[in-house]
């Protein structure tokens, strides 16, 4: 099964979070989980705040390009069109905020996601990080669909 991050043209694919152009970036892999969306991600070493726990801002860097895959894939859900029909629908971030609900530790995290409104070119996407089944950080990001012309 391909991600959503697959689907994206060559020219918007270069993102730090979630572009597969990008060699020295996270290249986020997203995912349907019945009516949420899936990201898994293991930090590296240097992904470090202090010994042991995760930089808060990798945390919202998740957040942030899990939430814009999942307004992506929510567009096309709701138009009843595949994922590799044109034209794209590609999204950036118009606002993201993020809550620390607690030191997140080093491993592997689960983002999860779930799209809480669309409306016209914007989709409102809530994400939780989770590190070892435990809720660390949660997210909402205000998506804004990207004009056709736009990274061209």
């Amino acid at each position: 099964m391909k991600a959503f991050q697959d689907y994206y043209p060559e020219n918007v694919a270069h993102c730090y979070g979630c572009g597969a152009h990008n060699a020295h970036g996270h290249r986020i892999k997203t995912y349907w989980d019945g009516e949420e969306t899936v990201t898994h991600f293991n930090p590296e070493p240097y992904h470090t705040a202090i010994p042991g726990y995760v930089y808060g801002g990798l945390l919202a860097s998740l957040v942030d390009c899990h939430s814009t895959g999942t307004a992506a894939a929510a567009m096309y859900r709701a138009a009843g069109r595949e994922m590799d029909s044109e034209p794209a629908f590609r999204f950036v971030t118009g606002s993201l905020h993020v809550n620390y609900l607690k030191p997140t530790p080093m491993g592997p995290l689960e983002i999860r996601g779930r799209v809480k409104e669309i409306k016209g070119r914007k989709v409102v996407v809530e994400s939780t990080v989770y590190a070892g089944g435990v809720a660390t950080a949660t997210g909402e990001v205000v998506a804004v669909q990207m004009p056709e012309n736009f990274g061209r």
